[in-house]
């Protein structure tokens, strides 16, 4: 078998391969009934090469053509748009080239490339740098409501209660003209994008459980502090995006006594979110629940659009979702077009907490929560030797550890199961408020600046969560939720500016293509290509051995410091990005 993490590209240039990318496919996009072009570059030993594409289920061939740029051949053929979604790959010398590499024998389908015709996408939802706020612990403006009845209220500097019978009800009393007034910070790391988990009223601090869709918890200030946080960031040039929860509403939200917008049995029971009894279903049959939701000319999701520049959606994967109902890519292209009727540049991205692909490219949502495709096999590579979580998000036996090789293959798996499009619209991240912190997960400073420069470096949309910059720990879920420590003066770790402000000066980071030119136990690196601008990057988790790499003169490094002299840096931990001629 030849496979892309095997056959990785040491020469910088001459291996077979293609992407969704600008480079290898012009038209980003497509629509329906056009000719799209497609490029496939190889060595130069390479004899014939087809492109096999799909038209209404039938596999169809046309030869291409090639031209020689140096000592490599890029092949052009041309596919028709046929479909909504259509896959392709590449006939080379006899063997198939897919998302996956190259083999000498046949693959599945589901491997392979795939132009979306789709509704397009606003460009600032690929090339945001997203910044994610849990409103109760980021900061508190001078307003001091009463406590409510369901709440403990908290000292800033109060530990959370991570385990306890308190968790969800400790109360710290952040609100959104706190988060107004922290813009500076936000803005200074390099987010151009602010994400709330949700603002509705509800009965916990984290408001999944919510008890009304019309208005903005009057603890974080009302409708009135949304609509001047929402201004001071557009003012800025920044985005606000909210959390909505599609599957499920609190048990006290007023629509709970309307049977027809829940799954309800004829005894009064219910279904609930994985059989919390506060977390009642929503059943997505009910067209009562699509007019107050999506269509309605004021539904949720329209209405708050007026401040919003888009949604994350909670629990997508599970909405529409019940026995043998499956509505899930139904509810998401409905909302979608809601999403596009009220704005049509809005971002509309899902949460799945496993593998995405099969909702995705449906229409509906443009990208997901990337855990499957790099969180979790970040967390595997990058682990400390001494960590002890109970769990790998919910996998038992804790984080496994894994090399390299686990995690190219991981990715490019991953990455099979959906467009390029899709991949590169879904939110990379290294924790969340229902996960670990990742300082707590690599133990030491030095991998955690490698993982804060695989997110900046690596296609996909870059998701912090507030207080990762501090280095702030936390072993999981309601324990990672640490307000943040404005009193403590602790210094913003330096990789995040310096970082992110590399991906949003070079091109090749936010939009470039993605090669692995070396794959080992302990290092990865690859390329990120435009047609005017090539990188290579250089993750190491540890010391090594030196790796030659050809195809790298003149090459100049932008960050970690190491001179590129034909061989890769063998010291680690260690990031190092270099700009060499295209």
């Amino acid at each position: 078998m030849r496979s892309s993490a095997e056959g990785v590209d040491r020469q910088g240039r001459g291996r077979t391969h293609h992407d969704g990318s600008a480079l290898y496919v012009p038209d980003q996009n497509p629509r329906l009934g056009a000719v799209v072009d497609v490029w496939l570059r190889t060595g130069p030993d390479v004899r014939a090469v087809h492109v096999r594409s799909i038209e209404d289920g039938e596999p169809r061939f046309a030869p291409a053509t090639a031209e020689r740029r140096g000592g490599e051949l890029w092949w052009r053929a041309g596919i028709l748009v046929r479909n909504p979604v259509t896959r392709y790959r590449f006939h080379v010398d006899g063997d198939w080239y897919t998302v996956l590499g190259r083999f000498a024998h046949d693959v599945p389908d589901e491997t392979d490339f795939r132009l979306v015709a789709h509704h397009g996408l606003a460009p600032w939802t690929r090339e945001a740098i997203v910044y994610q706020i849990f409103p109760d612990r980021f900061a508190r403006s001078a307003t001091a409501p009463a406590t409510p009845d369901w709440a403990v209220r908290c000292d800033w500097d109060e530990p959370v209660d991570g385990r306890g019978p308190l968790a969800s009800r400790q109360w710290y009393g952040g609100d959104l003209d706190g988060i107004a007034r922290r813009l500076d910070h936000i803005q200074d790391l390099g987010a151009d994008t602010v994400y709330l988990t949700p603002f509705f009223p509800a009965r916990s601090n984290h408001r999944y459980d919510a008890v009304a869709f019309d208005r903005v918890d009057p603890l974080l200030g009302g409708d009135r502090a949304l609509r001047r946080l929402a201004d001071a960031l557009h003012t800025r040039g920044m985005r606000l995006v909210g959390d909505l929860t599609t599957n499920h509403t609190g048990v006290e939200h007023p629509w709970f006594d309307q049977p027809d917008l829940y799954y309800m049995s004829a005894d009064g029971g219910y279904e609930s979110w994985l059989g919390v009894p506060s977390l009642p279903k929503l059943n997505w049959h009910s067209a009562r629940l699509r007019r107050r939701f999506v269509t309605d000319a004021d539904s949720i999701v329209r209405r708050w659009l007026r401040y919003l520049d888009g949604w994350r959606v909670d629990v997508a994967n599970m909405t529409g979702r019940r026995a043998a109902d499956d509505l899930t890519h139904e509810v998401s292209r409905l909302i979608a077009e809601a999403v596009r009727a009220a704005r049509p540049d809005a971002l509309l991205v899902a949460e799945h907490a496993h593998g995405a692909g099969a909702d995705l490219d449906a229409g509906g949502w443009q990208g997901t929560m990337n855990y499957a495709g790099f969180l979790r096999p970040l967390w595997s590579w990058l682990r400390a030797d001494d960590l002890d979580l109970p769990d790998f998000l919910g996998v038992p036996g804790g984080v496994p550890r894994r090399d390299g090789h686990a995690l190219v293959r991981t990715m490019l798996l991953m990455m099979a199961t959906m467009s390029w499009r899709a991949w590169t619209h879904s939110w990379n991240l290294l924790g969340s408020h229902d996960t670990a912190r990742i300082r707590t997960v690599v133990g030491d400073l030095g991998r955690m600046e490698v993982a804060v420069g695989l997110l900046a470096t690596l296609p996909g949309v870059p998701m912090m969560f507030a207080g990762d910059e501090f280095g702030l720990t936390g072993a999981g879920g309601e324990e990672a939720r640490t307000p943040m420590p404005w009193r403590k003066s602790l210094q913003t770790l330096p990789w995040y500016g310096r970082l992110l402000s590399l991906r949003r000066k070079h091109p090749a980071l936010r939009s470039g293509g993605l090669r692995f030119a070396h794959v080992d136990a302990d290092a990865v690196a690859f390329w990120r290509e435009t047609h005017d601008e090539r990188l290579l990057i250089l993750a190491r988790r540890a010391p090594g051995t030196p790796v030659a790499l050809s195809g790298t003169a003149e090459a100049t490094n932008l960050y970690g410091g190491a001179p590129l002299t034909g061989d890769l840096p063998a010291d680690g931990p260690t990031l190092q990005i270099w700009s060499c001629p295209p």
